[in-house]
């Protein structure tokens, strides 16, 4: 290929020789074993190493870029990626990087299961001279899957289908034509999807010489100005911007901080402990943490174990993951495990600089966002002085010397106890709202976080109070700047549902407006029930009328009434259609208020929605019947 290359190059029209690093023939993402979801048979290491020999053939070759292509699975690319890039490190010496990945059938996805955006943003750090699609479908069938590549990519996009679906009756193997498959390329070109375009699977010379004779005339695509997010993904992409609503992470599959999970994971029972982590996703977590730091526990075994068996459960490998540990081996254990974009928890400062900068450079490597503790080598920062300083000099490390991308910087300016007695921590939370604040004028598109429960450590056992501090914490925290929590959203109430004489009492210690705030709240605190809510129900609001019944209902997502009260407003209408385009419309307006000013947060609404699909689900019938 060099020497051809070489023949056929002018001054005007160089030839380019692409080094390519195929799929292989396994994948690290999917086990071999129906009867173990959690078995592989390729490690990520033994891709890495295979990939670096390969790496090192192309680059002795003569090559002149790597297109790492026709990927069905991203954990082997993000592989592949680990390895070009180590042995350009170790030789001193790179070349331009090219990614195509392969949609397998009409359903959208790699084999793995990724959708093209989630695909994109799980290899981005590679920062490629392009990234594409190629293989598996012909033009007519890879259209919009390119399309949508164009939208999202910040690089160029390439493009080298199939001549067609396969039929072994036609002569190349393929249904496709030069003629025709030219046409759809053209067409592509023109609507400017495309910088680069060739062909895959059953394209002879025939089928090259058309596409560059439709495609020559036709000026290439323009970069769009993308907005600056972090882009993470699992199977699904989830973005997040400086404007996005708050972002609820799970907290629950976690050994030190979830006692059944704890015992699931200890007592071999993966599959229960799966449940904990669906839990979560259905009700309402966009981002799950993971953590398996336990003495008695081998905690990068458990890891591994745990994130294969998450990778064969659609409903829950759709979100990102948060892979939690304080040790580095483990954390890096994890990140070998994942085909999409996580988040690493966390990185400090505190073994000094030097060893800041190798885990943050691993990091990127793996292409991982990364919470940052406001931790460094006199302990964790528990002032706003201190916090503010630490992650000022954390980003300057990051951004400047490791090249971080300071979108995938996530702060956790440390959440403390706050209420425990001791004076010196009454200002605890105010110091991490003003840390809010100053992050988000001082550091740009760094992102802030922090474990919600932690807040209220001092209330164990009492889950009535621990409920209405995180819901005013969060309130305070939200509008100062928090992107993001580590939270259970079995532990977040609705702002204006708290009692008012407890929320007063509690919005008096969160902000520590009086020097006896927290004896005040402990005072309270005695006569609100612990261990749970009131067991009796309280059914006053059920005197009120239908349109304050169904508000109520799917403000609070109580199920309980909503066929009857349901029934009863389509009875008093016109039309059923009526109680979706007014009372139910009415309560969800509400909620959607409660929402956007942070008085309410997404598993809430998650439950609303359940709520208002149970009354619709009573109405179709009658809306049909008509």
């Amino acid at each position: 290929a060099r020497e051809a290359c070489d023949q056929f190059a002018t001054a005007d029209k160089p030839r380019f020789v692409a080094g390519v690093l195929g799929p292989t023939d396994k994948t690290a993402t999917i086990s071999p074993d129906v009867n173990d979801p959690a078995a592989r048979n390729i490690s990520f290491d033994k891709l890495v190493a295979d990939y670096s020999e390969a790496t090192r053939g192309l680059m002795d070759g003569g090559a002149d870029l790597i297109l790492i292509e026709t990927i069905f699975d991203t954990l082997n690319a993000k592989a592949a990626i680990f390895a070009v890039k180590t042995v350009f490190a170790e030789r001193k010496a790179s070349l331009p990087i090219m990614i195509s990945g392969t949609i397998t059938d009409a359903s959208g996805r790699t084999l793995t299961g990724q959708v093209t955006e989630a695909f994109y943003n799980s290899l981005a750090h590679a920062k490629p001279i392009s990234i594409g699609l190629n293989c598996a479908l012909g033009a007519a069938e890879l259209r919009q899957y390119v399309e949508e590549l164009s939208r999202v990519a910040n690089c160029y996009v390439s493009a080298h289908p199939n001549a067609g679906l396969p039929n072994p009756l036609a002569e190349t193997g393929y249904d496709d034509t030069p003629e025709n498959m030219s046409g759809h390329i053209r067409e592509w070109a023109a609507s400017g999807l495309l910088n680069i375009v060739g062909g895959c699977c059953g394209t002879s010379p025939a089928f090259i010489k058309a596409i560059a004779e439709v495609v020559k005339d036709v000026p290439p695509r323009k970069i769009p100005d993308l907005p600056v997010e972090c882009r993470l993904s699992g199977l699904e992409p989830f973005n997040i911007s400086d404007d996005s609503l708050f972002v609820n992470v799970g907290e629950r599959c976690n050994v030190t901080g979830s006692a059944k999970f704890k015992r699931l994971i200890l007592e071999g029972k993966y599959d229960e402990a799966l449940e904990v982590a669906k839990q979560q996703v259905e009700t309402g977590a966009q981002v799950i943490d993971v953590n398996m730091d336990e003495a008695m526990l081998d905690g990068e075994a458990a890891m591994v174990r745990f994130l294969n068996l998450i990778a064969s459960e659609p409903d829950i490998s759709k979100v990102p993951l948060m892979i939690d540990s304080s040790k580095w081996s483990i954390i890096e254990a994890g990140l070998k495990c994942v085909q999409g974009k996580s988040i690493v928890n966390s990185i400090s400062l505190k073994e000094g600089e030097e060893n800041f900068i190798k885990y943050a450079t691993l990091v990127r490597q793996y292409g991982a966002a990364a919470v940052v503790m406001a931790f460094d080598e006199q302990g964790q920062a528990d002032t706003y002085q201190r916090k503010t300083q630490i992650c000022q000099r954390s980003y300057d490390i990051l951004v400047n010397q490791v090249g971080f991308p300071p979108e995938d910087i996530i702060f956790d300016p440390n959440i403390f106890a706050i209420a425990t007695g001791i004076e010196e921590h009454n200002n605890y939370a105010v110091d991490f709202i003003n840390a809010c604040v100053w992050i988000r004028k001082n550091l740009p598109y760094a992102k802030i976080s922090g474990g919600v429960s932690n807040v209220s450590f001092s209330f164990r056992g009492n889950e009535p109070v621990r409920e209405a501090i995180h819901t005013v914490f969060l309130y305070h925290a939200i509008k100062a700047g928090m992107n993001m929590g580590i939270v259970n959203a079995g532990q977040l109430g609705v702002y204006e549902e708290i009692p008012k004489e407890l929320r007063d009492a509690v919005e008096d210690v969160v902000l520590n407006r009086h020097p006896d705030a927290g004896e005040k709240l402990v005072k309270i605190a005695e006569n609100v029930k612990g261990g749970g809510k009131e067991q009796v129900e309280d059914l006053e609001w059920r005197k009120g009328t239908v349109q304050e019944r169904l508000t109520h209902a799917l403000v609070r997502g109580i199920t309980t009434f909503i066929v009857e009260d349901t029934e009863e407003a389509r009875l008093a209408a016109n039309f059923p259609v009526e109680v979706i385009e007014g009372p139910l419309m009415t309560g969800m307006n509400v909620v959607g208020d409660l929402f956007g000013a942070g008085k309410m947060f997404l598993p809430q609404v998650v439950k609303s929605a359940r709520v208002m699909k149970q009354a619709v689900a009573h109405l179709i019938p009658y809306i049909e019947a008509e």
